[in-house]
């Protein structure tokens, strides 16, 4: 009766998550000066913990109800609203709710809804899913937070939004002739708003944005000092707590937008090297998720999942080599932070809910017979 209890439950995929949570609680111990950002993440580890194995046990096959989907997606929606009224500014951007000994960014479970939204206009239409129409309409679903984040401003969780769209869009099977018009005309009016409408001190922050090593003294200073932290970690790395960058605060925001090149100068090429394989195996895990699916619902849903979390990472690590603009992304499950590590380990929770339905290979169904279950 135990296995049969928990046999929803992907523990391989806790166990590679595991060290991606403790790479990030060292890499915050190790800081110097007064700071208590791992027994927060401690906290935010446990809050999350729960909230996943709470969700495993729901049946989620009520969200595939149109009225149900519609209320989450509204109230999300109002939430991001509400911040241009009664949101806190924290660094030049107006997304948090402050609630007395915690804050609330609406824009992390914002990216969540969203896969769930599209998942379910997607499954519903999966027969007539090359009609232009499908891309219209699904763009307007993310347009609608896009445009409300990108207000705020956060571009880091806006560019999350449109990846989110484009990546479910290209997988749900969409005409790509489609997809491929409306990102020439989206390329096309760029090009004219840079010729035509932008002034010439707009388009220097734009140039200085996408290539921020090119004036390392301003914009650029956090994205050199990042890609000095990777660089000097070299083979083995310079030993936990001996990381120079971080421990003299060359490196700003080292507990979560830069947590990688904190990790990288003190744990080398091999302990990125064992990181990233960490986070393969999870996304292994969610896209095998995927392939058992109950309905195109939860296939779609594990692809979403997967595409966002794979979009994360790729901008984090990318930004902290001076690969990509900087745009304060956190990467998953390791970045300091309560609303995005809940929300992650949330999305993995509504995942191994969806487990407990899932189709079942003959193999696993040899296997239970052989257990028992």
């Amino acid at each position: 009766m135990k296995l049969l209890y928990f046999r929803h439950i992907d523990w391989i995929l806790l166990l590679a998550i595991a060290p991606i949570l403790g790479a990030g609680l060292v890499s915050m111990y190790s800081f110097v000066g007064v700071n208590n950002f791992f027994e927060r993440q401690l906290l935010w580890i446990a809050i999350g913990s729960l909230v996943l194995f709470g969700l495993s046990l729901l049946d989620f096959r009520i969200l595939r109800k149109t009225y149900v989907m519609l209320a989450l997606f509204l109230s999300s929606i109002g939430l991001l609203a509400l911040l241009f009224l009664l949101g806190s500014t924290v660094k030049g951007a107006q997304s948090w709710f402050h609630l007395g000994l915690f804050a609330f960014q609406p824009a992390d479970p914002m990216k969540l809804v969203l896969i769930l939204v599209l998942a379910k206009y997607f499954s519903r239409r999966h027969i007539e899913i090359a009609h232009w129409k499908h891309v219209i309409i699904s763009g307007c679903y993310a347009l609608i937070p896009f445009f409300l984040v990108l207000s705020q401003p956060d571009f880091g969780s806006a560019i999350v939004l449109f990846f989110i769209w484009f990546g479910m869009t290209v997988v749900s099977g969409i005409s790509k002739k489609h997809l491929f018009l409306v990102l020439s005309t989206g390329l096309f009016t760029a090009l004219l708003l840079w010729s035509f409408a932008f002034a010439p001190y707009q388009k220097e922050r734009i140039k200085t944005f996408l290539h921020p090593l090119t004036d390392v003294r301003g914009a650029g200073y956090n994205a050199y000092q990042s890609t000095i932290a990777v660089g000097s970690g070299e083979l083995l790395g310079k030993g936990i707590g001996y990381g120079t960058q971080s421990r003299l605060k060359f490196l700003p925001e080292h507990q979560t937008d830069f947590i990688f090149a904190s990790f990288a100068e003190e744990w080398g090429f091999v302990g990125v090297s064992l990181l990233l394989l960490c986070y393969g195996i999870v996304i292994w895990r969610i896209i095998h998720a995927a392939s058992i699916g109950a309905t195109n619902f939860e296939t779609l849903y594990a692809l979403g999942l997967a595409i966002f979390f794979m979009t994360q990472l790729t901008i984090h690590i990318g930004m902290n080599m001076g690969l990509l603009p900087v745009t304060g992304q956190t990467i998953p499950f390791m970045s300091y932070g309560g609303s995005h590590l809940v929300t992650e380990l949330a999305g993995l929770g509504i995942l191994m809910g969806m487990g407990r339905y899932a189709r079942v290979s003959h193999s696993e169904n040899m296997k239970n017979e052989f257990l028992g279950i």
